[in-house]
């Protein structure tokens, strides 16, 4: 019976019968889903027919309330298309507060934009629809239909699309034919999954939920996809363009990518293989031929996106990227994987999720979609270093914040590897200033500022190199928090090893640094980074804490004082420690020099929710101290 009912839904609802009203009026929405609301689902049904390995097709209906200007985002529509993914009988509706209809929304409605800008060579476009002059409360209904000819990738479930959103009712409904062999990946999932079979055979899961009340939004939380429910799909036998393959783990997966997708687009002619030797000559220790072969990367090439067809997930040619000079993550990749095999050095191509907060890939599901960039792996015995290959000035073996510390796949000939790419630590990611500064009677301040740049840190400034002087002297305007700052000299020198460092040194005046007033001055102690901001309160968090990536801040500061004067103030000596971090700051007077010195670590990982409190303190008090105004007065 319950099979008849499950079957009946879906076939209710592929068929789209026109339905009674539904009741969008915002009086119905339960009210224990209002708090920390900024948008409500009133319904969310999707339904996906995986009929063969070129035919799939997904069925939308999604209804929103927007309750405000902070939801807006939720109500807009953005459907990206191709050449093998096309929307059709796009159509909705706007209501008002009160579940009238105010305005049809038609396929005209909607903008069609290049996906990527600045792309040389896309056939990828989005379809996108904003409401406007609408007056808030108000609900938007949209209902659409996808095909896609391929199932190497697989829309995905979001059952609850982004913390202030709260959701009334959310279903995911999956028909696939069985031997195309569906595998799934719930997480964060509470409910129960139900499965069947229809009248033709056809595997049928249904996932749901309801009355998910908003989650507000809380600082140091982990990524949205470990907390908030979801389901991930993939089938083992797939089509990609025309291109058939099967894979049911990373390992076969790996092994796809590399004989389908990257075997015979390495070669390069016969000149280029010339050029290699001609670099590489006299040159014995592999790893400086890789550093010399990326550097004649980085001269000769730049990055372009291109998003055509299968070059979604196939490169160019190595023989194209050499002959045009540019290519995108994986035609650079290759290029450079090219490069090398032409020194008899072995690289591995890999795919990973680059984003500045940490994804890794999922080791127990395997899927293309969970990676979004290509890197390049060079697996020496003692050494194993990674590239970067869509950089022009990325020093030679650094990834950066962008690909650090993931699980990525290497696709070899023997299969695909999950490898780990370097962690930088809080000891690694290190920001170390000196400075020398003399402050007059007057409070002007006159010195000098030097500040090493470390590990991820050093992307604090690595791209101010190739800005003009006038506009590097801008940003370190911005940069520090010193009133009227005047800058008599900038430099910043780069060391482009495997761990990097930039040296940034400053000559500074300000001429109101510090306040006189009746024989006392008074002066900031810590004027070169100071912690602004700290996390709010929170009772009854929801997520546990997470810090993406520690790091640690040092400062040593002499201040000559004028001549006299002395320190009339208590004495600074705070030091903090806790499981995430630590801090001290304190200073010191030694003849006519008061010397401060400042110290923060904070440490990555995860953290119980319950810790909470301990941190907004420990940052209260980092503040506080860093925020601490030294008093000179004057001898009698």
């Amino acid at each position: 019976m319950i099979r008849k009912l499950f079957i009946c839904f879906v076939l209710l609802f592929s068929s789209y019968i026109s339905r009674a009203q539904e009741n969008y009026s915002v009086s119905a929405i339960p009210k224990e889903l209002m708090p920390y609301a900024s948008a409500i689902v009133r319904k969310d049904e999707t339904v996906v027919f995986i009929r063969e390995k070129n035919n799939v097709i997904y069925r939308y209906k999604f209804a929103v309330t927007v309750l405000n200007k902070n939801g807006a985002d939720e109500g807009e529509l953005v459907l990206w298309h191709n050449k093998s993914r096309t929307i059709k009988n796009i159509k909705g509706m706007i209501y008002d507060e009160f579940g009238k209809p105010v305005s049809k929304i038609s396929e005209r409605d909607f903008r069609d934009d290049n996906y990527t800008p600045n792309s040389l060579f896309e056939d990828v476009k989005y379809k996108h629809f904003t409401p406007v002059s609408v007056s808030y409360p108000y609900t938007v209904e949209y209902e659409y239909e996808l095909f896609s000819n391929q199932t190497f990738n697989l829309e995905h479930w979001y059952g609850v699309g982004s913390e202030a959103t709260a959701v009334e009712n959310s279903s995911f409904i999956v028909s696939c034919k069985p031997s195309l062999q569906l595998r799934y990946k719930e997480m964060n999932y509470k409910g129960t999954l139900i499965t069947g079979k229809d009248d033709a055979g056809n595997d049928l899961y249904k996932w749901s939920i309801s009355n998910f009340k908003a989650i507000r939004h809380e600082p140091y939380s982990p990524d949205k996809i470990n907390y908030l429910p979801n389901v991930r799909l993939a089938v083992n036998n797939f089509t990609y363009e025309g291109v058939d393959g099967s894979y049911s783990n990373w390992n076969e997966l790996g092994k796809w990518i590399n004989d389908k997708l990257l075997t015979g687009r390495d070669e390069l002619s016969a000149a280029t293989v010339a050029k290699v030797k001609e670099l590489t000559d006299g040159i014995n220790d592999p790893k400086e031929k890789a550093r010399k072969l990326y550097e004649y990367l980085q001269n000769k090439t730049r990055y372009i996106s291109i998003q055509v067809g299968i070059g979604g997930y196939r490169p160019f040619k190595a023989t194209e990227v050499d002959e045009l000079s540019y290519g995108d993550c994986k035609g650079l990749v290759n290029y450079m994987h090219a490069l090398l095999k032409a020194a008899g050095i072995q690289s591995w191509y890999c795919i990973v999720n680059g984003n500045t907060h940490k994804r890794p890939l999922q080791a127990d599901f395997a899927s293309p979609d969970q990676a979004n960039h290509v890197i390049l792996c060079l697996p020496f015995k003692s050494d194993t270093t990674w590239l970067e290959c869509t950089s022009q000035h990325i020093p030679f073996g650094f990834l950066g914040d962008f690909t650090d510390d993931r699980t990525v796949l290497a696709c070899t000939a023997e299969g695909g590897k999950l490898l780990k790419t370097p962690k930088y630590t809080a000891d690694d990611n290190r920001e170390i200033q000196k400075g020398e500064f003399t402050l007059a009677e007057n409070g002007e301040l006159t010195g000098t500022l030097e500040t090493t740049f470390k590990g991820t840190q050093y992307e604090n400034r690595d791209y101010l190199l190739l800005e003009s002087y006038e506009d590097q002297q801008k940003y370190i305007r911005k940069a520090y928090p010193i009133n009227n700052l005047e800058i008599a000299g900038l430099s910043l020198k780069a060391t482009k090893e495997i761990k990097p460092s930039i040296n940034e040194t400053l000559q500074l005046k300000s001429y109101e640094y510090g306040t006189p007033e009746n024989g006392r001055i008074s002066f900031a102690l810590n004027s070169v980074n100071r912690l602004s901001e700290t996390p709010k309160e929170i009772r009854n968090r929801y997520t546990p804490i997470y810090i993406n990536r520690g790091y640690t801040d040092e400062a040593t500061i002499s201040f000559t004082l004028p001549a006299g004067y002395h320190a009339d103030s208590e004495p600074l000596n705070t030091t903090l420690t806790d499981n995430f971090g630590s801090y001290h700051a304190d200073f010191s007077v030694v003849g006519n020099k008061l010397i401060y010195h400042r110290k923060l670590q904070l440490k990555d990982g995860s953290y119980s929710k319950e810790d909470y409190d301990k941190l907004v303190a420990f940052f209260e008090a980092v503040r506080n101290a860093d925020y601490f105004d030294v008093v000179l007065a004057k001898n009698k």
